[in-house]
């Protein structure tokens, strides 16, 4: 007999690092020059619309964030094919596992892991009924990491990611506020008014961004997770985040190559915050889990060095 499956993906965000796909939060309506009243996610040219793009509506919308990959089964035989489906312009790695199981073994084993290609589908395990006589059923976990657990770091010297000659560092590696998880213990935040310009400090290809969040606050529960950033991915496998830009401030598109040195976005004060900044840490993936690793940056006026506050404690 055939397996009843159902499938539920679990997206897991955690802090800024594990952040989700963003979807559009804004609509546009305007009229053309027909009369006829339109409705879009992107605004129009100029010249098809009555009045110039000074006559479109933009209607903001509020708008969850997607999920970096996609659990995909498909029919093959008796058996279901369980695939993933990554969403993001650079490599995730994920693990397939059942929450629930009768009669059911997936090959391979679950939970089983893969790392999925950049905007590419990977089969992750074949699931078919252990006893072909008797019925079952399944549930199916898929949670994702972003980057590939196989990235081996280059010792590599990165730019200031702002404009201006002081460097305001507001918390740290291993700050007590908000970096003592893995995620985030070797990240800095760089003080920075609203609008700030960010610059990319090395070179690489835009991974995720998100750009239409409005809100900032101390609520951890509601905020974490939640921020407009920018994760560019760099050759050796690390990944640059650029977090809290203010709403609207992501410059950049995702699969775009950036140089370093090229504006990616304007910084600002949304999320988990207390205040405007810069959020930046490189990141990689170790094996499920998204850790963040010192790094060198050179400043308007020489090496910055940043102590671990944590050490020895």
């Amino acid at each position: 007999m055939t397996c009843a499956g159902r499938a539920w993906l679990l997206l897991a965000a955690l802090a800024v690092a594990a952040l989700p796909v963003a979807r559009a939060a804004k609509v546009y309506r305007w009229v053309d020059r027909q009369g006829v009243v339109h409705y879009g996610d992107s605004a129009p040219a100029a010249n098809a619309v009555v009045g110039g793009s000074s006559r479109v509506k933009v209607i903001p919308v509020q708008a969850e964030p997607g999920a970096m990959v996609a659990l995909r089964l498909e029919h093959d035989g008796d058996d279901y094919l369980a695939y993933a489906d990554n969403r993001l312009a650079g490599p995730v790695q994920v693990r397939l596992s059942f929450t629930r199981s009768r009669n059911v073994v997936g090959d391979p084993l679950l939970p089983a892991r893969a790392t999925v290609d950049p905007r590419g589908s990977t089969l992750v395990a074949r699931i078919g009924s252990a006893d072909p006589a008797n019925g079952g059923d399944f549930e199916l976990r898929l949670d994702a990491v972003p980057g590939d657990p196989s990235a081996r770091p280059r010792d590599f010297e990165y730019a200031y990611p702002l404009q201006g000659g002081d460097v305001q560092v507001a918390q740290g590696f291993g700050g007590g506020w908000s970096h003592q998880d893995e995620q985030n213990h070797y990240a800095v935040d760089f003080a920075a008014p609203i609008g700030t310009p960010v610059f990319a400090a090395r070179d690489g290809t835009v991974m995720q961004v998100e750009s239409d969040f409005d809100k900032a606050g101390l609520n951890l529960e509601k905020y974490g997770g939640r921020a407009n950033y920018v994760r560019i991915v760099h050759d050796d496998g690390t990944m640059a985040l650029y977090a809290h830009l203010r709403e609207g401030g992501v410059l950049v598109r995702v699969g775009q190559r950036v140089e370093k040195g090229q504006q990616i976005g304007l910084s600002g004060n949304t999320g988990f915050t207390s205040g405007p900044h810069l959020h930046f840490a490189v990141q990689v993936n170790r094996d499920m889990r998204l850790v963040s690793i010192p790094f060198r940056m050179f400043g308007p006026r020489g090496i910055l060095r940043f102590t671990d506050v944590s050490a020895g404690h």
